[in-house]
């Protein structure tokens, strides 16, 4: 068996959204130092504010002030923080309710003494961001509140401010370690050395690429490999307008799902070496393959006749 491999992987993009008046509100008010919640129809405040009452669903518009500390309900202790979290050394994140509200924002807590310094119950206040610009990051985070409990009511609020946030672009990060697993392992391993490996199910008798160890239809484990292609069928296409981040590639271009001779399941790749506007169902197409490349680079028409729709309708 070969070594199952392993390699890091991050997804990374930016978010973006409009706000509707009610989060407009909560946001901007942090840029001016202010927590705003909502009130729904039986009193409750809600922290952070919600457009539709969860309970109800009914729409909340009516803002009010809360206060700037509160009371933690909840918390767990973070030994070793990520990178981009809200704080560089060990801490906790806790859900505190705000003075004022009946439900708990979640943040993290400055704990300089530990863990054993955090507990539920306890009084933190908000130690806000030196530069702020309208989002949850203008709360850098909460810290003990020595001074002992305070009383605040919720005050009616107009969430009205000059310059109101309108948008946000939130970064979303996943990173992880990626094990494709014995089966994808062999797939990625002959890819090195220019050969596509799926695996035919001993019930259906249908190859997979990339294999995943079982047959997706019958359930039942796949150990008999097949040397599919090298070339194939585009059964679908589309047309990529936007340009992504770090991909060096000109727009306009085409990515294919793309049925290899051989295989019963169709992959992804890019068309080359064919002006985007050509590029059609059923078209032949062979891999491309760079110098010192572990993966076909692109695949190119290879001046066949188009296969027949019905060779490959099983595959869209």
């Amino acid at each position: 068996m070969p070594d199952v491999l392993s390699a890091p992987l991050v997804v990374e993009f930016p978010f973006t959204r409009s706000l509707g008046p009610v989060q407009s509100a909560f946001l901007t008010g942090l840029r001016e130092r202010s927590v705003l919640g909502v009130r729904t129809a039986d009193g409750r405040v809600l922290v952070p504010p919600a457009e539709y009452d969860p309970v109800t669903a009914e729409e909340i518009r009516e803002l009010v002030e809360v206060g700037t500390a509160g009371t933690v309900t909840a918390w767990a202790w973070n030994p070793q923080p990520r990178p981009c979290q809200p704080l560089d050394r060990a801490f906790a994140w806790v859900l505190v309710r705000l003075d004022g509200a009946d439900t708990a924002l979640l943040h993290a807590l400055d704990a300089p003494g530990g863990a054993q310094s955090v507990r539920t119950g306890m009084r933190v206040r908000i130690r806000w961001a030196l530069e702020r610009e309208g989002a949850i990051t203008d709360i850098a985070c909460f810290e003990p509140d020595d001074d002992g409990p305070t009383t605040h009511e919720a005050r009616p609020h107009s969430g009205e401010f000059a310059d109101p946030v309108t948008g946000i672009t939130a970064p979303a990060r996943l990173d992880y370690t990626y094990f494709p697993g014995r089966a994808q392992s062999r797939y990625i391993t002959a890819l090195a050395g220019r050969k596509t490996i799926g695996e035919r199910c001993p019930s259906c008798r249908k190859v997979y690429v990339p294999p995943r160890g079982a047959c997706p239809t019958c359930g039942v484990a796949t150990d008999e490999q097949v040397e599919v292609g090298p070339r194939g069928t585009v059964t679908t296409f589309c047309v990529v307008n936007i340009k992504a981040k770090n991909v060096d590639i000109e727009v306009p271009y085409v990515y294919v799902h793309i049925a290899l001779d051989g295989a019963d399941l169709a992959l992804h790749g890019r068309i080359g070496g064919i002006p985007y506007d050509q590029v059609r169902m059923g078209m032949r197409v062979e891999p491309v393959w760079t110098e010192g490349g572990r993966h076909p680079d692109h695949y190119r028409p290879t001046g066949e006749p188009d296969a027949d729709y019905d060779s490959y309708r099983e595959l869209l």
